[in-house]
């Protein structure tokens, strides 16, 4: 004969509320609204950033170490003359505007340290965000020099004095298809330009997110990784132009 047992409710299981009775800690830390820029979840997306960043920076390397191959190659390689049918040389040395790409180094490495200082204020302002939102505390006030739109003004500047420089070599009759050794120059600087024209896109990105106030974080790693790309387009620059100069 089968027997009835009686049922037990179950109660839902509950969070622990700790020793003051309360909920434990949101995830996350900070005031709760979402990931602390210190939490493991950003540092993830800061190094899975910096990862990408690192393989898209290969290729644009040897990119350049194929272009330097080239023009190493090619300026000591005769060709053949086809009235003569002898071998010549047709490399002929590159009067290049020396003080205005001088100038536009200056411009260059003028911006990438803005670019840095842009970066540490970001740094600084989410760090002392859950401080400065602590009641009577007060930490003072911060810069207001809009370092990101300097970066960008100069990066413009360098621009604009590259295309400077270019009219100059005209100027002095060395154009795009003049001789091999003015086209390897129109490539070597145009190909650095063309990048560099990458890197303030990605700066004018960054400055709409702060005018859009997306969330810090997503910030900070936008302006970290552009930082990072921006220091070295100032490296390359620096590499060609002592190309230009010692291997004429």
């Amino acid at each position: 004969m089968a027997s009835l047992t009686p049922t037990v409710p179950i109660s839902p299981p509950r969070a622990s509320r700790g020793d003051r009775g309360g909920l434990p800690p949101a995830a996350g830390g900070g005031d709760g609204r979402g990931p602390d820029p210190g939490s493991p979840d950003y540092r993830t997306r800061l190094r899975r950033a910096r990862l990408g960043l690192a393989v898209a920076l290969v290729p644009i390397s040897m990119l350049f170490v194929s272009f330097t191959s080239a023009y190493i190659v090619r300026r000591g390689l005769p060709t053949l003359d086809p009235n003569t049918n002898a071998l010549v040389r047709d490399w002929l040395p590159v009067q290049l505007p020396t003080v205005l790409f001088l100038i536009n180094t200056g411009i260059l490495l003028l911006s990438s340290g803005t670019l840095e200082l842009a970066r540490r204020k970001l740094e600084r302002e989410s760090a002392l965000a859950p401080v400065r939102s602590i009641p009577g505390v007060s930490l003072g006030s911060e810069s207001k020099i809009p370092w990101l739109a300097l970066t960008i003004v100069l990066g413009l500047c360098f621009l604009a004095g590259q295309w400077i420089a270019w009219k100059s070599l005209a100027m002095g009759g060395f154009y795009l298809a003049t001789f091999p050794s003015s086209s390897f120059v129109y490539l070597l600087t145009g190909g650095h330009a063309l990048h560099l024209l990458g890197g303030i896109t990605a700066l004018a990105l960054a400055g709409a997110a702060t005018a859009l106030h997306r969330p810090v974080d997503s910030r900070r790693i936008v302006l970290d990784v552009t930082a990072w790309y921006w220091h070295f387009m100032a490296l390359l620059w620096i590499y060609i132009l002592a190309l230009l100069e010692f291997a004429r």
